[in-house]
């Protein structure tokens, strides 16, 4: 079990890398003027989004789940940490598919945010990784 424990920290720690940085692309993306620039942006957000971030959020989840089914979900039901944790990922989860859309938005020169709004953006997932976190090792309830 520690192989797949070891697994799910790697692939968590690639995920939240991912999302960190794409929304700060999306701020540079968002000042960009230039044609040159915006491909280049579009490339990047698209590697990033599809190479590195989408399947680090597969193997964390894939890995997660294994962790949770092996440990026994009766082991951890009444834990409050853990389904707080929970909610907090499928939170996480929604700020990917979103990712995704804005990804879209800007392949398709349909930008309707300002980077201001991209950098507010760009914090929500340091909250809930510094949440979790402490969920996950201190486990409060």
């Amino acid at each position: 079990m520690l192989w797949v424990k070891a697994f799910h920290i790697i692939f968590m720690v690639t995920w939240f890398a991912a999302l960190f940085y794409l929304p700060r692309l999306f701020v540079y993306h968002a000042m960009s003027s230039d044609a040159i620039s915006n491909e280049r942006f579009k490339v990047m957000e698209r590697k990033l989004y599809f190479g590195i971030m989408t399947p680090g959020a597969i193997l964390t989840t894939i890995f997660g789940l294994w962790l949770l089914f092996d440990y026994g979900w009766a082991l951890y039901a009444e834990m409050g940490w853990l389904h707080l944790k929970l909610m907090m990922v499928a939170v996480l989860i929604g700020y990917h598919i979103y990712c995704g859309r804005i990804v879209k938005a800007f392949k398709l020169d349909d930008n309707q945010h300002s980077h201001l709004f991209y950098r507010w953006f760009n914090e929500l997932p340091v909250l809930l990784l510094v949440a979790i976190i402490i969920l996950v090792v201190v486990k409060p309830f």
